[in-house]
C-alpha cells in the first residue's frame, strides 16, 4: 500500500477521547458487512492490514458486493475514491471498512456509496456497493478488513468468528 494511501486513511480515522477505562467497558459487537469467509488479518496479503497499522479486526472474503453497516453508528468518513469508510459507534469504536486490497488505484470506478458522512446508519443499513467482477478483472483481491481503527483504547479486539458468515453475523468484539 503506497504511503500516501496510508496518510489519507490515517487522515480518514479521527481519535476520539477516551471516555471509560478499558476495565470499566462491557464488550461491544461488530458484525459482518458481508455474506462471505471470515478470515484473521494476518492471512490478508497487506502488509498494513496483516500487519495491524491501523488496528486490529478480521476481513471478510465477500461472496456479493454489497456491504452492510457492521454496527450501529455515525459515519464519519468516506474516501474519495469510495473504497473505504469510517465507522464510530455511540460507544467510542473506530471502524473502518477497506474494500479490496489496493482497491484505491481504481478511482471509485467500481463503488457506488449509499451514505454521506454524518449519516446515523443501524446495524444492517446498506453503506456501499462494488462491482467485485471488475474488481477482479483489474487484478486486485477482493478481501476487505474490517478494523476497529482504536483498538489501542480498548482492552482487548477478539474475533469471534472465522469461515463462513452471513452479513450481520457476529465476527468479533472490543472490551
Amino acid at each position: 500500500m503506497a504511503s500516501g494511501l496510508l496518510s489519507t486513511l490515517k487522515k480518514m480515522i479521527s481519535s476520539s477521547p477516551k471516555e471509560e477505562s478499558a476495565q470499566s467497558r462491557e464488550a461491544d459487537g461488530i458484525c459482518s458487512p458481508a455474506a462471505g469467509r471470515i478470515i484473521r488479518l494476518s492471512e490478508v496479503p497487506d502488509e498494513v492490514f496483516s500487519g495491524g497499522v491501523l488496528g486490529k479486526g478480521a476481513a471478510v472474503i465477500p461472496e456479493e458486493g454489497s456491504f452492510y453497516a457492521p454496527a450501529d453508528a455515525i459515519v464519519a468518513s468516506i474516501a474519495p475514491s469510495r473504497h473505504a469508510i469510517g465507522l464510530r459507534t455511540e460507544s467510542g469504536i473506530e471502524i473502518l471498512l477497506h474494500v479490496g486490497i489496493d482497491t484505491v488505484e481504481l478511482d471509485g470506478r467500481p463503488f457506488a456509496c449509499h451514505v454521506r458522512e454524518g449519516d446515523r446508519v443501524k446495524k444492517g443499513d446498506l453503506l456501499l456497493t462494488a462491482d467485485l467482477a471488475m474488481i477482479t478483472e483489474h487484478g486486485y483481491r477482493t478481501d476487505t478488513p474490517v478494523l476497529v481503527t482504536n483498538s489501542d483504547e480498548y482492552e482487548s479486539v477478539d474475533i469471534v468468528k472465522t469461515g463462513s458468515v452471513a452479513a450481520g453475523e457476529l465476527i468479533m468484539t472490543a472490551r
